[in-house]
């Protein structure tokens, strides 16, 4: 399934030590372990901080070719969602060495679970689209109240990617339903771990899916990667490296198609 890439959400953690990455390494050298057995990463520091064009002319340099990353957008593109004028276009500069690499395949948008469906919230994903073109826009959400019709169609007709989650069965949350508004397929895993969910800071990542759980998502994606030119698997589930587990894990189990 050469449409079909898998890798993580994010790579430079401290706890992959150990589960993943050599115990001593430095945080420089990270990327150039994981592109060994990855082809994709999300970079996701951009959500917190933008970095200089240089940092990212960087990270693209140790990348080989054929290895694309996606980059998230500041927090403020998704969370305030005003007074943006510096940030974007402090953050369409730091995107252009990793554009004129040719490794930037696109930019994600996570919106909180206060970001709920209204028209004008529907015509703010547009203002979004154009900030980051001609970049690929992938939107994700946190509350269901997207989940419609309407937004579909929008979305089909903006040409913005919707993000499939796979998330804890809580209420107003996404169900885990595997379906593209492009050419291009999204998915993100955030583990189950419902009981830390609202309240446990970085341990709402905390969670190792099993067998059973790869594999609904492996019938699902099989459908879903025939109908879209490609497809991005990500694993968010990073606490103490069970991402890079579950990541290898599906890869593998996917390669057997």
């Amino acid at each position: 399934m050469k449409q079909l890439r898998i890798g993580t959400s994010g790579y430079s953690f401290d706890d992959w030590r150990g589960p993943f990455y050599p115990e001593k390494i430095e945080k420089g050298k990270m990327l150039d372990h994981y592109v060994q057995h990855f082809p994709t990463v999300e970079i996701n520091s951009t959500y917190y901080r933008i970095p200089h064009p240089a940092v990212m002319a960087r990270i693209a340099e140790k990348a080989p070719e054929g290895f694309d990353f996606m980059v998230k957008v500041p927090q403020s593109f998704t969370h305030r969602r005003r007074d943006l004028e510096a940030d974007i276009g402090a953050y369409r500069e730091a995107l252009q060495p990793m554009a004129e690499s040719g490794k930037l395949s696109g930019v994600l948008a996570q919106f909180p679970y206060s970001f709920k469906f209204t028209p004008e919230s529907l015509d703010y994903l547009a203002r979004c689209r154009d900030w980051v073109a001609p970049h690929p826009l992938y939107v994700e959400f946190r509350h269901n109240s997207w989940v419609n019709r309407v937004m579909y169609d929008r979305l089909r007709t903006e040409q913005i990617g919707y993000v499939c989650v796979d998330e804890p069965d809580l209420p107003n949350l996404l169900a885990p339903d595997a379906f593209a508004t492009t050419d291009t397929a999204y998915i993100r895993l955030h583990g189950r771990n419902a009981d830390k969910w609202w309240n446990g800071g970085a341990l709402r990542y905390d969670y190792r899916y099993s067998t059973e759980q790869l594999e609904e998502w492996r019938e699902k994606i099989r459908k879903l990667v025939k109908k879209v030119k490609q497809a991005y698997v990500y694993f968010n589930n990073c606490h103490e490296g069970q991402a890079v587990e579950n990541a290898k894990q599906f890869a593998e189990m996917m390669a057997t198609e």
